[in-house]
């Protein structure tokens, strides 16, 4: 059964997520303010992060770089994309 919460990212009341997507105290904050719609836009943001960096998320470094930029992304100043990226047509 899903919930409503304020989504922090798109200043709404939306869906929330079904189930904490990192466990700990992160997960739990992601489950209480983060909407489904905002964690998609994420999922795209962070698919674009790990190919333009050419990142292997099996790698602990990556995944450091990959949880600090969702940090940004819902709890900080948000994000820049990076360096020389170009949308796709």
């Amino acid at each position: 059964m899903s919930h409503r919460v304020f989504c922090i990212r798109l200043k709404q009341d939306l869906d929330g997520l079904d189930f904490a997507p990192f466990p700990g105290e992160l997960g739990q904050r992601l489950l209480a303010s983060v909407s489904k719609q905002a964690w998609s836009e994420w999922l795209a943001h962070q698919t674009m992060l790990i190919n333009e960096n050419r990142l292997s998320p099996i790698e602990p470094k990556a995944r450091a770089f990959l949880r600090a930029e969702m940090e940004k992304y819902f709890f900080g100043d948000g994000v820049e994309r990076p360096a020389g990226y170009t949308p796709p047509a």
